[in-house]
Parts: structure tokens; sequence; C-alpha cells
């Protein structure tokens, strides 16, 4: 018994540690510009994570409340819909990107377009 208490706290701890890890490299690599719906999201799953990890019978409790068979299968049902929420949240993030690039590069030809006195003026000497 005590070397599946002793083995149940080393898989714990090091669970905890690689979720603990992965949610401060998410928030050191994306900086002051991530939205703050994704930081909610990944922290509310980060404490939901280390919850589960440390209380697998109060997750097991939790499933059975809310209608779930099993607390692992709680855990992935949370993970598939935080999952989602952040491709949801990086789609919307992509295309606002690709309208400010799109409007730039518009910008940026207009700009450094040649008038139209330039061109005539210039193709009037080639021909």
């Amino acid at each position: 018994m005590v070397g599946v208490v002793g083995s149940t706290l080393v898989i714990q701890i090091l669970l905890i540690l690689g979720i603990l890890g992965i949610t401060f490299w998410l928030f050191r690599t994306r900086g002051a510009r991530q939205l703050a719906v994704r930081r909610l999201l990944i922290m509310g799953f980060a404490v939901f994570a280390v919850a589960a990890v440390a209380f697998p019978r109060l997750l097991t409790r939790l499933a059975h409340l809310v209608g779930v068979g099993r607390g692992a299968d709680l855990l992935l049902y949370a993970t598939v819909i935080v999952l989602l929420g952040l491709i949801a949240l990086q789609e919307v993030r992509a295309k606002n990107e690709e309208k400010r690039i799109t409007h730039l590069a518009r910008r940026i030809a207009l700009d450094e377009a040649e008038s139209p006195q330039a061109y005539r003026e210039r193709t009037d000497r080639s021909a």
C-alpha cells in the first residue's frame, strides 16, 4: 500500500510540475499582447488540472455531480473545450492580423505608386 501511495505521489508531482511549466511557458512566450480571455482560460484550466491531479477522488465526485462517469472523462472533456476555445481565439487573432497586413500592403502600394504625370512623362520619353 505504501508503494502505491508513494508512486502516486511521484506521478502527481510530475504532472503538476508539467502543467505549471507549460502554463508559465505559455505566458512567457505570448507576452503582453495576449488576450485577457486566453489568460483566464489558461489559468482556469491549469488550476482545474492541478486539482484533478492532486485530488483525483474530488474530480470523480465532481464528475458524478455533473453526470459524467469518471473524473478522467471530465478532465478530457474540459481539455477539449479549452483547446477549442484557444483555437477559436487564435483564429480570430489570425484573421485580424491578415486584415492588418492587407491594409498595410495596400497603403505601401499606394504610397510607392508612380503618379500619373510621372508615368506619362516616362512613357512619352520611351516612345
